[in-house]
């Protein structure tokens, strides 16, 4: 099975460092010698481990004005291998939150049992499913707090199916849970018996997450390879990251932005030939012709050609402390594709706590908005929801150079 990658969200205090260090805790993700440094550092009496120590040390070093945008913890099952991003759900680290929402396939968002759903829950759940993310775990924690009540877990569960309809998620799930005891993080609890779903970490062992492969074939060449040898001096191959679908020998190919339809007639990994060539794997690719290739250019299947504009309605995070700028150019990164672009219109600015769209003449940091582009050359692209490995891109300022905006295309 595939390996699942997930971000955690939450209130302040709702326990998600708790909950992500009792997954690792009871999962036997620890080592022995990290245990022994929890252990001393645990100064609550009668408690053997403080879990939320397991994350804390990252949030230490924020508070010491060490930059790290999103931490992140692995471990793994028998059945799957995880990568969590750990991200602050504060208002004012909402682009953390969509760098590692970004890159994940499901999310869990917590909710103390005691205080139901919050405007920090919308705005959290509003950034999961703006950001593609369609599997969703609603984690009602600290459920022992109120005496395991199938009543105040079901009502927070009626809550929130009122909100999803404003959502794009096609799979959620409601799991109550106690980060602190461990009832059905891992295992299920007798103390739900009311419950008949199962654990926490046996729905993240389980759940379906669609592949890149089944998407649209997308390739972007990052180095052309020419070496200089004479013993090669017939090599052309074209190095790159599959970023979406498959490709394989014999396919019929265009070359974008030439628009060039060749075949491929060798595919390369690990300086081994190969047959076909996978999302997420570095291959080199060799073509039937001699075309005049460049680092930036997009390889597709003839009959998956993506969309072609130089005027592109996008969403945007923005993530600067300088406000966007109307008519400001600015260097728009598609991969290895970079392109100057300005800012034609502020469509709509999402107020993500209280879910409206309203009109703007500014977008500032930690804003989310919808705006217009326009590209000094025609991008080649997909909808973001389509397919979010060619359908993102960063946007740069280009006296700075600093990452200015998240780019979401529609």
């Amino acid at each position: 099975m595939n390996t699942l990658r997930f971000i955690t969200a939450g209130n302040v205090d709702d326990g998600k460092s708790t909950l992500i260090g009792r997954l690792l805790y009871d999962s036997d993700s620890i080592h022995t010698d990290q245990l022994g440094v929890l252990q001393k550092q645990t100064k609550q009496e009668g408690v053997d481990i403080d879990l939320s120590l397991i994350t804390d040390g990252l949030r230490a070093e924020r508070e010491q004005g060490i930059t790290i945008d999103v931490a992140y913890k692995y471990f793994s099952t028998k059945k799957r291998k995880f990568i969590i991003a750990d991200a602050p759900g504060h208002e004012q680290y909402t682009r953390n939150m969509i760098t590692g929402a970004s890159n994940s396939d499901l999310i869990i968002i917590l909710i103390d049992a005691r205080k139901g759903i919050t405007e920090q829950t919308k705005r959290h759940a509003s950034i999961g499913s703006l950001m593609g993310i369609q599997k969703a775990i609603l984690a009602i924690n600290k459920i022992d707090l109120v005496n395991y009540s199938e009543t105040v877990f079901n009502q927070i569960k009626s809550d929130f199916e009122i909100i999803k309809e404003q959502l794009n998620y096609n799979e959620i799930d409601y799991i109550p849970v106690s980060a602190l005891a461990g009832d059905n993080v891992v295992v299920k609890s007798n103390e739900t018996p009311w419950y008949d779903g199962k654990s926490l970490l046996e729905t993240l062992e389980e759940v379906q997450i669609n592949s890149t492969e089944n998407l649209v074939s997308r390739f972007q060449v990052q180095w052309v390879i020419r070496p200089k040898d004479e013993v090669y001096h017939d090599y052309r191959g074209y190095a790159g990251l599959v970023l979406s679908g498959v490709y394989q020998i014999g396919d019929k190919v265009s070359i974008l932005p030439a628009n060039i339809q060749t075949t491929i007639v060798n595919i390369e990994k690990n300086n081994n030939v190969v047959e076909k060539a996978s999302a997420g794997e570095n291959v080199v690719l060799h073509f039937e012709n001699n075309i005049d290739i460049s680092r930036g250019d997009t390889i597709v299947k003839v009959d998956e050609t993506p969309i072609e504009s130089n005027q592109i309605n996008t969403w945007i995070s923005w993530l600067d402390d300088t406000s966007l700028q109307i008519g400001k150019t600015y260097i728009l990164q598609h991969r290895f594709k970079n392109v100057r672009v300005k800012i034609q219109s502020i469509n709509q600015k999402w107020n993500v706590n209280d879910w409206e769209f309203v009109s703007a003449d500014e977008v500032k940091l930690n804003d989310i908005a919808q705006i217009t582009i326009k590209t000094n050359q025609p991008l080649f692209y997909d909808s973001f929801t389509d397919n979010p490995k060619s359908g993102n891109a960063i946007l740069i300022d280009e006296t700075s150079f600093n990452t200015v905006g998240a780019l979401m295309f529609l």
